[in-house]
């Protein structure tokens, strides 16, 4: 029997454990798609307790001590630090074959030096080793960056940002990991919001000119765009429920937008044409700019209205959207490359079903202007499992060429989320020695060695430009 978490953790053949150790394990992060607040990072946040990093916004733990039975006021009320933490751990003992377990024990062992394993008994134990090492200098927001080897992280932006703690950050020579904005535009195009209107007040002033008609809203997003531009933004990011191709007249969507500036809500049909007129104006802006486009979509958002209602969004209260959309995404792609407007894009969808329709869709539209110019972005949030990554890379080996993949992102607002790359490494190294092992693959450390690093880091420097 395997030890717990040891060397050769998710590890199970000799050319694994050799791709691993001797060339994914040392390569710097690239984490091109964060939750990370640009203000913490820029004033170098010190933490009170392991609950406040650990527990303070991560929704996975939020739900699994739900499923646990946990009263809410130990997982988002006021119930004291060590409380929490202490559910957290009862919680976690429990938590056979989730990837929670994996990652909570790599951030205790990678940061915190501790070798045990988490549970009620341990937890207070592991709660005053953690809060005494967090007292140490080196474990601030920059602190714990530059100890995960991070060289590029990307943040999550919206238009209206002024972006002044990238220009904080980008001015102090004393930090050397490039953080970058990534422009997000979802509040500037849902028009079905009740504080839609609200909104636009914000855009007008950042972008210093009235927002009267869809024009003008066009015109206020690409100034703000090419300020994002100027900071140093390379990537633009859009979340979608699901993808809904409905093209429209610019005349119609004129008169969609028009109307709603006057107060009336669009129906579904009018807010899909809307939202398909507006993809396709951005694409083609990113593909100006060359932009990378990220399409995260097949999410149902909010799905407990009576807690959505309590303690609001990204609390733990969505799921799979199990109508996302595939042969929307194909018009869509199409509509951008018959006018040349297609940008590299990232393809993710939440629902595993849709990982084979992606590669082949994938497929249709890549082409000489940039190596793996389409690519299906990792395993994301309920699939960043060892099962939902080995099905992500299965499928994108059968039916694209993994080797041209851009690799692992964390999506994570904490600082201890990259032991997730990690995991990622270890479950490619495994899948890749795997091959080799069962005589599908040649044995060939050095061209196979190169692969993984290219996986894990270059592949992903040279496709955004960092």
């Amino acid at each position: 029997m395997k030890p717990f978490l040891d060397s050769d953790f998710l590890l199970t053949n000799e050319t694994a454990k050799l791709l691993y150790h001797n060339y994914a394990k040392a390569m710097p992060i690239i984490d091109y798609h964060c939750h990370i607040p640009a203000k913490e990072i820029a004033e170098d946040r010190r933490f009170t307790s392991i609950t406040e990093l650990w527990l303070g916004a991560d929704h996975y733990k939020w739900r699994q001590m739900r499923a646990n039975g946990i009263e809410e006021r130990f997982i988002t009320g006021d119930a004291s630090d060590f409380e929490k933490f202490e559910a957290f751990a009862m919680t976690l003992q429990k938590a056979i074959g989730n990837p929670l377990y994996h990652w909570s024990h790599l951030e205790l062992r990678r940061y915190f030096g501790y070798e045990g394993t988490l549970s009620k008994e341990t937890a207070r134990e592991v709660y005053e080793l953690c809060n005494q090492k967090l007292s140490g200098s080196s474990f601030s927001a920059r602190g714990l960056i530059k100890k995960s080897n991070v060289a590029a992280l990307c943040t999550t932006d919206d238009p209206v940002d002024s972006l002044c703690y990238h220009a904080q950050i980008a001015a102090d020579e004393s930090f050397s990991v490039k953080v970058l904005p990534a422009w997000r535009p979802d509040r500037a195009i849902s028009i079905e919001k009740p504080d839609y209107l609200s909104y636009l007040k914000l855009l007008e002033e950042a972008a210093q000119m009235p927002i009267k008609s869809l024009s003008d809203l066009f015109l206020a997003l690409t100034k703000r765009l090419d300020f994002f531009e100027k900071m140093g933004c390379k990537l633009a990011d859009h979340g979608l429920n699901t993808l809904s191709y409905r093209p429209v007249s610019k005349e119609q969507a004129e008169e969609i937008f028009a109307r709603r500036l006057e107060g009336i809500l669009p129906s579904e049909v009018e807010l899909s044409g809307f939202l398909t007129y507006c993809l396709l104006f951005f694409g083609a802006e990113y593909k100006k700019r060359n932009f990378v486009m990220q399409l995260h979509y097949g999410v149902l958002r909010n799905t407990n209205s009576r807690m959505f209602a309590k303690i609001g969004a990204d609390t733990g209260f969505d799921c799979i959207n199990p109508h996302a959309g595939t042969e929307d995404l194909a018009a869509l792609l199409n509509a951008l490359d018959e006018k040349n407007a297609l940008p590299k894009t990232i393809l993710y969808s939440l629902n595993p079903v849709d990982n084979a329709a992606i590669d082949t869709i994938m497929g249709c539209f890549q082409d000489s202007s940039c190596l793996g110019k389409l690519q299906h972005g990792s395993a994301w949030w309920f699939n960043d499992c060892k099962a939902g990554m080995e099905s992500h890379l299965t499928s994108l080996a059968n039916l694209g060429l993994l080797s041209n993949f851009i690799g692992m992102l964390t999506d994570s607002r904490s600082f201890l989320s990259y032991t997730r790359h990690e995991y990622f490494r270890r479950i490619l190294c495994n899948f890749i020695g795997t091959l080799v092992e069962n005589g599908e693959y040649p044995q060939d450390p050095a061209f196979l060695g190169g692969v993984v690093k290219d996986i894990s880091y270059f592949n992903s420097e040279r496709y955004f430009g960092f």
